[in-house]
């Protein structure tokens, strides 16, 4: 299979005018926008689970914002490298999946044991190490696909894959824990 030959137009953001900028940054930011209001009324549908156990709400930056930073780590080593190689894919798919499970394993052990801990909850440690651990593996898989199809696709990874990526991560880290609490807390 032959490789796209795109290479994204790379200006000097310092002497671009602003509203040139505006022009290509604001299109992906809206979509973000309209993402995080979509994932407010995603989150409102958990009441019920946020009620019964208000201490689910306390791990919710940390399980969202852990996926979006290992998902924003690989990420932008991946544009990097296509931009500076173009790419392997099915090579990088390979490494940020072991890498994934990896830091999910890791990260969702040390959450998870926090939590039983410090809330005196076995159900609740279980619910946050289980939720982290599926959000971390998938999110450098995600951060990897998103910048490929944009690049595939002839547009700029380097514009688009970070608010899109970041929005469906967080819609993501938020369904799986709140369909983990339901399955586990109720």
């Amino acid at each position: 299979m032959e490789k796209p030959e795109f290479k994204p137009n790379i200006s000097d953001d310092l002497k671009e005018p602003v509203g040139h900028l505006i022009e290509h940054r604001l299109p992906w930011l809206i979509l973000g926008l309209l993402g995080g209001i979509v994932t407010s009324i995603i989150v409102s549908s958990y009441e019920k689970i946020l009620s019964a156990d208000l201490r689910l709400a306390f791990f919710i930056p940390v399980i969202v914002y852990m996926s979006d930073a290992v998902g924003t780590q690989t990420e932008t080593i991946y544009v990097r490298h296509l931009r500076k190689s173009g790419g392997d894919f099915s090579k990088y798919l390979f490494k940020e999946t072991g890498l994934g499970l990896s830091l999910g394993s890791i990260f969702g052990l040390v959450i998870g044991l926090f939590a039983a801990y410090w809330l005196h909850a076995p159900a609740i440690g279980i619910t946050v190490g289980l939720a982290m651990f599926i959000n971390v593996t998938i999110a450098p898989v995600l951060a990897i696909f998103i910048p490929e199809i944009l690049y595939k696709e002839h547009s700029d990874p380097a514009l688009g894959s970070g608010p899109l990526a970041t929005i469906i991560q967080d819609l993501l880290s938020l369904l799986i824990y709140f369909l983990i609490a339901s399955l586990i807390i109720f």
